[in-house]
């Protein structure tokens, strides 16, 4: 690891602020004077134990794939070299630390505004979960940052089953991942709709105490009954998500907007 001061390319270490299984992730500041005020940057380091072609391939993706996109709730990328990348630096935790429904309803529709822009842009991002959604601190307002485009890929046409491995997260990871197809938009669609679940209700759809039993869950078991139990969830809740967690994904909302633009909906007081 990085130690704090310790500059490394031309960026000085500030302190580190997070930790993958394979980077850890600091905050850093330029160093180069001449370049007028420093930049704060999150500054992702592989460990040198992790430099293979696998990890070196996955953050080389996660640059591109963000490069391309310009948008207020997407990372912004800056440079990178050999196992490293810099990036914005986004601050302010998970959105897991949005204290109401209204602002996690709201973070929600920025995320679904940015996953149909990068859609539209043929990219999908396929790690959609509530890690990978952070806040920007700054007063006054709230906006809701898509990161790690990692595991990002392009939209292509599926020509049946594939024989790479699932990467992605289980808790929110769609039948068609876990049967070996590709990715589509509808993909980030039930990523999304995981994620809006478990800002809603505390948990993701579906839980099991290990991974096949999640697996299964995903590929043959319904949708709960939120209604059910949470007195403050109306049916309709129920029916949106069935949609938006269709084990089909030609059965799923059309775009992320649409279907967080209902949930919203459905939840506002009457």
């Amino acid at each position: 690891m990085l130690t704090v001061g310790e500059r490394f390319e031309r960026y000085v270490v500030d302190e580190p602020i997070g930790r993958g299984g394979h980077a850890t992730v600091y905050r850093a500041h330029t160093a180069d004077a001449e370049r007028g005020a420093p930049r704060q940057v999150a500054l992702k380091v592989l460990d040198e134990q992790h430099r293979h072609r696998a990890q070196l391939a996955r953050l080389r993706r996660e640059f591109e794939y963000a490069r391309r996109l310009r948008h207020p709730h997407i990372v912004a990328m800056y440079e990178r070299g050999f196992g490293w990348l810099a990036m914005e630096l986004v601050p302010g935790g998970p959105v897991t630390r949005l204290a109401t429904l209204a602002e996690r309803l709201e973070a929600l529709a920025q995320i679904a505004e940015a996953l149909d822009y990068a859609h539209n842009r043929a990219i999908v991002h396929c790690d959609v979960k509530p890690a990978n959604i952070l806040l920007d601190p700054e007063p006054g307002q709230l906006r809701a940052v898509l990161v790690d485009f990692g595991l990002a890929t392009r939209v292509c046409a599926d020509v049946g089953p594939r024989c790479d491995p699932v990467e992605a997260s289980l808790p929110y990871s769609a039948p068609e991942l876990l049967t070996g197809h590709a990715p589509t938009e509808a993909t980030d669609e039930y990523a999304l709709a995981c994620t809006a679940v478990e800002l809603i209700t505390g948990s993701p759809p579906f839980t099991a105490d290990n991974g096949p039993a999640l697996v299964e869950a995903h590929l043959t078991q319904p949708p709960p009954h939120w209604s059910r139990e949470i007195d403050s969830l109306p049916r309709v809740f129920d029916a949106i998500l069935a949609k938006a967690l269709a084990k089909s994904p030609a059965d799923r909302y059309q775009s992320c907007r649409e279907f967080i633009a209902l949930v919203t909906r459905a939840l506002q007081p009457k």
